[in-house]
C-alpha cells in the first residue's frame, strides 16, 4: 500500500499533466512543480499544493515523481541545486521521463548519496491514453521502492511491466520500445503517401491496412486519428521522438549493435527538425513525404 496519500508531480507538459490529472482523479493529494509556472494553476485550482522549486517538493513528501522532455531538465531536477536530492522527506523518486540509461544511472548514483531510492518508470501511451489511465508503464528498481510506488503506477497504467531490479532496464525497454514505435511511424507514412499518389482512397487503405499484416500502432491510431482528419493533434512531439530515437542509437553503439535501419529512419526525424519542426505534433512527420509526392493523405 503507499505509505502516504501526498504525492509530488514535477513537470507538468502534455504528458506529465495528463497522469497528474489520473492522479488527481484517484483521490492523490499532489504537490506539483513546473517552470512553467501556468501550467501549474489548473493543479492548484483542483486542490493541488503548488511548489516554488523541485527541492520544495521534496521537502513535502517522500514519494516524487517526474515527467520531463529533455535530459538537461531532467538532470537539473533531479541533482541540481534546486534538485530534490536536497530535499528533507523524499525517500523515494520515480523517473518516468525518457533519459536513457546512462543518465538514469548518474541521477540514481546522485540520490543514492541522499538515501533516496530511484524507481525507473518509463511510460507509453500518449498523453490522450493518460488521461484514461490505460497507459504501458516499464519500470525497474529495488524490490522494497517498487513495492511503494506500484499502486500509483497501476493507477495510471493499465499494463504495468516490471523488467527488472537495476535502474535503468526500464529505460532500454523504453528506447527498444520507440525504435519500433518510431519505425512503425515511418514505414506506414510513407506507405500512406504512396498509396494515396497512386489514388487509392485513404479511408479504404488504412481500412486494410488495419485488417492485415500491415497493422500497427501508426496505422491503428496515428493515420486515423491524427492525420486523416488532419488534425495533426496526437499528442507527442517531433524533437521528443528524435530525442528517444537519437538516446536508443546511443546506446547501441555502446553496447556494439548494428542498428542500420533505425540510422536512416532518424534521419527523416532530424530532417524535420532541421526544417524548423521538433515542436510540431509527431504526426505532421508525414507533411515532409507529402510535399516531396505532391499529395496529401486526408480523408475525403
Amino acid at each position: 500500500m503507499v505509505v502516504s496519500n501526498e504525492v509530488g508531480f514535477i513537470g507538468l507538459g502534455s504528458m506529465g499533466a495528463a497522469m497528474a490529472r489520473r492522479l488527481l482523479a484517484a483521490g492523490v493529494r499532489l504537490h506539483v512543480f513546473d517552470a512553467h509556472r501556468p501550467a501549474m494553476a489548473n493543479f492548484t485550482a483542483a486542490g493541488a499544493v503548488e511548489h516554488a522549486s523541485p527541492k520544495s517538493v521534496a521537502d513535502a513528501v517522500g514519494v516524487v515523481f517526474a515527467c520531463l522532455p529533455g535530459l538537461d531538465a531532467c538532470k537539473a531536477v533531479a541533482l541540481g541545486a534546486d534538485g530534490v536530492c536536497h530535499g528533507e522527506r523524499i525517500a523515494t523518486y520515480v523517473e518516468c521521463s525518457t533519459v536513457g540509461r546512462r543518465l538514469l544511472l548518474e541521477i540514481e548514483a546522485g540520490l543514492a548519496r541522499q538515501d533516496v531510492a530511484v524507481v525507473d518508470a518509463p511510460v507509453s501511451g500518449g498523453p490522450k491514453v493518460a488521461d484514461q489511465g490505460k497507459l504501458t508503464v516499464m519500470c525497474s528498481g529495488e524490490p522494497a521502492a517498487l513495492d511503494m510506488v506500484r499502486p500509483l503506477l497501476q493507477m495510471l497504467g493499465s499494463k504495468v511491466f516490471e523488467v527488472g531490479a537495476a535502474p535503468g532496464m526500464a529505460q532500454m525497454m523504453k528506447l527498444v520500445n520507440n525504435i519500433v514505435s518510431s519505425a512503425n511511424m515511418v514505414a506506414a507514412f510513407e506507405a500512406a503517401v504512396l498509396g494515396a499518389k497512386a489514388g487509392l482512397d485513404v479511408k479504404t487503405m488504412v481500412d486494410v491496412l488495419n485488417a492485415g499484416t500491415g497493422r500497427n500502432t501508426a496505422t491503428e491510431t496515428k493515420l486515423p486519428m491524427a492525420v486523416l482528419p488532419g488534425t495533426f493533434d496526437f499528442g507527442a512531439r517531433i524533437d521528443i521522438m528524435y530525442k528517444d530515437v537519437t538516446l536508443a542509437l546511443a546506446e547501441a553503439e555502446a553496447l556494439g549493435v548494428p542498428m542500420r535501419a533505425a540510422q536512416g529512419m532518424a534521419q527523416l526525424w532530424r530532417y524535420a527538425i532541421t526544417q524548423g519542426g521538433g515542436p510540431d505534433d509527431y504526426t505532421t512527420l508525414i507533411k515532409y513525404m507529402e510535399a516531396w509526392a505532391g499529395v496529401e493523405v486526408r480523408a475525403k
